[in-house]
């Protein structure tokens, strides 16, 4: 069976699916199997399951107990697609944190996903938010020498004289990863400004 027809079958399983969960007054309808099934959905950057559960009601914000949505999930995972679509989303905070106060960026700047990560700077989200630790998404690149991605962090507007909670900045990450020239171009970047 092509792709084309197994997607919109595929779609209206879940549906089906989901309205026997929501609708139905009985107890065998599994909630844990029904989560596990949408954030795998974000993980594999199935967008026919994802629309189904949104058809379906589901808010895009919903988290997992680690405070993963689906966006973080599909950024993480390296499904630009998916992130898009998930972008396209009405009521979408893109700006949404897990539970160590990460954002899709910041695991899609970890995983090295530039096309998500592009899509992801354009939503309206603040550049600079920072997780639990102080942490932003440009030294997140910092961290792993993703020059590409601190180019376009730049462009965006990203403070690159930010510190950390522990007093590290760029040029100290850059430092301490061993990337000697990407520290001297973060510090000749800094003294143009």
């Amino acid at each position: 069976m092509s792709n084309f027809v197994q997607l919109p079958i595929k779609a209206l399983m879940v549906l089906l699916f989901l309205a026997v969960a929501f609708f139905s007054e009985a107890e065998s309808v599994d909630s844990e199997r029904l989560q596990t099934v949408y954030f795998d959905a974000a993980r594999q950057g199935d967008i026919a399951t994802l629309g189904a559960y949104y058809a379906a009601g589901l808010s895009p914000n919903v988290a997992d107990k680690k405070g993963y949505t689906a966006l973080i999930l599909s950024a993480y995972h390296g499904k630009t697609e998916a992130v898009e679509y998930l972008l396209s989303q009405a009521n979408v905070n893109a700006c949404q944190e897990d539970n160590s106060g990460n954002t899709a960026l910041m695991g899609a700047i970890f995983k090295g996903n530039f096309g998500a990560i592009k899509a992801l700077i354009s939503a309206d989200c603040d550049i600079d938010q920072a997780n639990s630790q102080g942490q932003t998404a440009a030294m997140f690149a910092t961290l792993f020498n993703r020059t590409e991605t601190i180019a376009a962090l730049t462009d965006a507007g990203a403070d690159l004289t930010a510190k950390d909670s522990s007093g590290n900045s760029l040029v100290d990450i850059a430092l301490s990863q061993g990337n000697y020239e990407l520290a001297e171009a973060l510090s000749e970047k800094q003294t143009v400004k």
